[in-house]
């Protein structure tokens, strides 16, 4: 007897879908876009205008642009494209644009990640503030009841203490502010007891001390905790860990780049996860997307960048 295999039905992104619904009920933003000179970076950007999420100005050399849309069959009409003549020219503009009010966010195009922020860093022209920039990815995946952010994971190599301070902060402000409630944040690393032997322990505590003393605000802190149990409540009953956090966190804050990226690739690869990107910390949120991203996952940046950046206007949460 031949035995049939189990067929498992495709799951909706539901937490992807309520983001970007709630998105399409908001103003369409002003939004500039950087060098979007393949077809993943201008389809995204006029799919996103299209669902009424933002208001494009295409920055960069303006022919190639032109020529790429019509051998797409894109329609540029009442579009704004912007000439500039190289990648380094449109990054540099678009944060101009932020800079004068012309523009609320920015959205990564064909450019290298660290040609736009090496722009948005820059002390007297750039879009920086106090705080230090930091990405978050907001993971939708199938596997697991609740969004995961993960940070940092593309832009802090090897952050320090303060330095993780403000990427926790980013995140949790981000969380806030698309109006899920307060934060659960796990604080990750190999293991779960603090030793001398890996610091990331030791920075681990430190850091849910700052929380008690108010130097983080806004969301429950716990770590050091490993991966498995912060977000598996058997985990942590097994571990003998009871917290609010273990088992049930929602924010994962990893030890360094090079951990945060495995991570956030591990889940999009093998669990089938969406990864939508956004930076934070400058002046206007930063839609960081990747030529690899699907069109969810890149309506999903653009809404959750959307959300934010209502949610500082108003200083309230944009209920999702």
């Amino acid at each position: 007897m031949t035995r049939k295999a189990a067929v498992t039905p495709l799951r909706p992104h539901e937490k992807y879908e309520r983001l970007i619904a709630t998105a399409k009920n908001l103003p369409a933003l002003a939004t500039a876009v950087a060098h979007p000179c393949d077809e993943a970076s201008l389809r995204g950007a006029l799919e996103a205008a299209q669902a009424g999420m933002i208001v494009p100005t295409l920055v960069g050399p303006k022919e190639k642009i032109c020529n790429l849309a019509g051998s797409l069959g894109l329609d540029l009409e009442g579009i704004d494209v912007i000439d500039a003549p190289h990648s380094q020219a449109a990054a540099e503009k678009v944060v101009e644009l932020v800079r004068t009010g012309k523009a609320e966010m920015l959205m990564k195009g064909s450019l290298h990640s660290d040609e736009l922020l090496s722009a948005v860093t820059k002390r007297e022209a750039g879009l920086r503030t106090a705080r230090r920039i930091s990405h978050v990815f907001v993971m939708d995946v199938p596997t697991h009841p609740q969004t995961l952010f993960i940070t940092d994971a593309a832009v802090n190599i090897a952050p320090d203490l303060e330095a993780k301070r403000d990427i926790i902060q980013n995140a949790i402000d981000l969380y806030v502010g698309l109006g899920l409630g307060t934060p659960r944040v796990a604080i990750l690393s190999a293991v779960e007891t603090v030793t001398a032997r890996i610091p990331s322990t030791i920075e681990a505590a430190a850091l849910c001390k700052m929380a008690d003393r108010g130097q983080i605000t806004g969301g429950e802190l716990d770590g050091p905790l490993a991966f498995d149990n912060a977000i598996s409540p058997e985990a942590a009953r097994i571990k003998g860990i009871k917290s609010s956090v273990a088992g049930r966190a929602q924010i994962l804050v990893v030890p360094d780049l090079e951990a945060g990226n495995m991570l956030a690739k591990n889940l999009t690869f093998l669990s089938g996860a969406d990864a939508a990107g956004i930076v934070l910390g400058a002046r206007a949120p930063i839609i960081l997307t990747s030529r690899a991203d699907n069109v969810r996952t890149r309506m999903a940046s653009c809404a959750v960048a959307m959300l934010f950046a209502h949610s500082q206007r108003a200083k309230t949460p944009v209920r999702a």
